[in-house]
């Protein structure tokens, strides 16, 4: 056993952040002993260790300590996704870099690569050029449109971020994107449809069947069929022809079971346990699958 002075040597962490994290229930001694020192043995360290590498990662204390505390969460698969995110960081800030190395240099180039979001905004500006009726009737107009795109630069990071998150990768952005582009009139059509036609009135029914009782067991064949038909609701001409990206319902499923913020929202309009209840039953669906083509339902 190593007391909490020990740990904190080995760690670099200060004795009363190993404290706080005790008090908040996020990284909890081995034993106490009486006299009230706090003693962690070898095992304890290895937590200690899952705990510093999320809080490098920027997950707050309080998604932490809920990730600690379950143990259904897929520590390897929250891996995965960051590591993806600080990879992509990563060779954004080396060809940077590169860039700024050859400017000092004094070499002429055009190093417009280093910022690898400009395919996007290239297929947004070919988009509105070659359909301004669409852009006009969906935007208001074609300066509300470019305001669009001015406020998706400003934001830059967060977008570059969920771009990653939900695709995968910036590149496979772009492709969605465009793919999205190329099927814009049919899907607003589709949207339509999918008003005029009670979809939407029918996914709250479901919803609000589902999450009627918490207690249930979200594995069940009763919730399992709700998710399903929910999952089916649109009829095959009626579903738009877009690409969410497939990490989509990764990323949804780690939002109700861990966003502070979705939970919130969720147990405040269905009940306590609500986001945690939909969230379980939607990772027990998805588990084994592996859809080729993740289209929006």
């Amino acid at each position: 056993m190593r007391t909490i002075k020990e740990v904190a040597g080995l760690t670099g962490i200060s004795v009363r952040t190993l404290q706080y994290y005790d008090e908040i229930g996020v990284f909890k001694p081995t034993k106490v002993t009486d006299a009230g020192y706090r003693l962690y043995d070898d095992a304890s360290l290895y937590v200690l260790q899952q705990v510093l590498f999320f809080k490098e990662l920027d997950f707050p204390l309080k998604d932490i300590k809920r990730i600690m505390e379950d143990p259904g969460f897929d520590k390897l698969q929250a891996f995965k996704e960051q590591k993806a995110l600080l990879t992509a960081k990563r060779d954004r800030l080396d060809r940077l870099l590169d860039l700024l190395g050859k400017l000092e240099r004094g070499e002429a180039c055009m190093g417009f690569q280093a910022f690898n979001l400009d395919g996007y905004y290239q297929i947004m500006e070919q988009f509105k050029n070659e359909n301004a009726e669409a852009v006009i009737k969906q935007w208001g107009s074609l300066e509300a449109f470019d305001a669009l795109l001015r406020r998706m630069k400003d934001h830059e990071d967060t977008l570059i971020e969920s771009a990653i998150r939900y695709h995968g990768s910036v590149e496979q952005y772009v492709a969605d994107m465009k793919e999205n582009l190329s099927h814009f009139s049919e899907n607003i059509e589709k949207m339509e449809r999918i008003k005029e036609k009670g979809y939407v009135e029918k996914n709250q029914e479901l919803m609000e069947k589902l999450l009627q009782d918490v207690s249930k067991d979200a594995h069940s064949q009763e919730i399992q069929g709700i998710i399903d038909e929910m999952m089916h609701l649109l009829d095959d001409q009626d579903r738009p022809a877009m690409k969410i990206g497939e990490n989509y319902w990764t990323v949804l499923i780690d939002g109700y079971l861990h966003n502070a913020d979705i939970i919130k929202a969720m147990d405040a309009r269905y009940g306590a346990g609500a986001s945690r209840f939909i969230g379980e039953a939607l990772r027990y669906y998805w588990q084994g699958r592996q859809p080729d083509d993740i289209k929006m339902h």
